[in-house]
């Protein structure tokens, strides 16, 4: 087993099995980290659904027999066609492949009527970053979530254990976790989003609130019994807009 494997960390670890499912490398990292072993197998059964869906069995279409035609003294009988299975089955996993990359790929001409729609639509895309961990993200994976042209954070809005890039309104945007009371609680640094007030988010399962910040905002979602106020004004006070 390589050094690099035996050192790999949990950032390093989930972005390869994200990327690969089947990814066997960081063996000895996921053996001694529970929270990676279940992101794993939460990965892996994804992937099989994905993989059961696209076993698909088409049969043989065919054609009606269409009337016979009369034309003067000739009757012409209309051949019955069929399509071959396997230009039919093509088409069908075309279409559910089609259909799948429509569920995963976040936002691909969509339209939203708020912006508060597209923050809570954005949460059910990215099931994977509400997870219940003790392990924050390193360093170096919240320097390239939140480069320091965008804004400067701190530590002090709570244990930030998920940061990545996403696309919110057509721009790219930090998205941050932390861990709540109450469970996971995301963060979304909108430097270019402003907003002349406070708007309240009210989704099926969470709540949560848009807040101006500066020429920006900052949109914080978390489970609906938790309480945010204390996280708002710590988020508050720990980011800086770098323009």
């Amino acid at each position: 087993m390589s050094p690099v494997n035996e050192l790999m960390n949990c950032d390093e670890y989930r972005e390869m099995i994200l990327a690969d499912p089947a990814f066997d490398g960081g063996a000895g990292h996921v053996s001694a980290c529970s929270e990676c072993q279940a992101f794993r197998s939460e990965m892996q059964s994804l992937n099989l659904k994905i993989a059961k869906a696209m076993q698909i069995s088409v049969p043989e279409p065919k054609l009606p027999e269409l009337p016979a035609i009369e034309t003067g003294n000739v009757v012409s009988i209309t051949a019955r066609k069929t399509f071959p299975k396997r230009a039919w089955f093509a088409m069908a996993a075309t279409m559910l492949l089609a259909a799948l990359v429509g569920v995963f790929v976040f936002d691909a001409g969509v339209h939203y009527d708020s912006l508060a729609e597209e923050v809570l639509a954005h949460l059910d895309h990215e099931p994977a970053a509400l997870r219940v961990s003790s392990t924050p993200v390193s360093d170096a994976r919240l320097a390239r979530a939140v480069p320091a042209d965008v804004a400067s954070l701190d530590h002090s809005a709570g244990l930030i254990t998920y940061a990545r890039s996403c696309e919110i309104n057509g721009k790219t945007v930090p998205h941050l976790v932390i861990q709540g009371e109450h469970g996971p609680v995301t963060i979304l640094l909108m430097p270019d989003e402003a907003v002349a007030e406070a708007v309240l988010l009210d989704g099926e399962n969470v709540h949560g609130v848009i807040l101006p910040v500066g020429a920006g905002s900052v949109a914080i979602i978390g489970a609906r019994e938790e309480k945010l106020e204390r996280i708002e004004n710590s988020v508050l006070n720990s980011v800086n807009w770098s323009t």
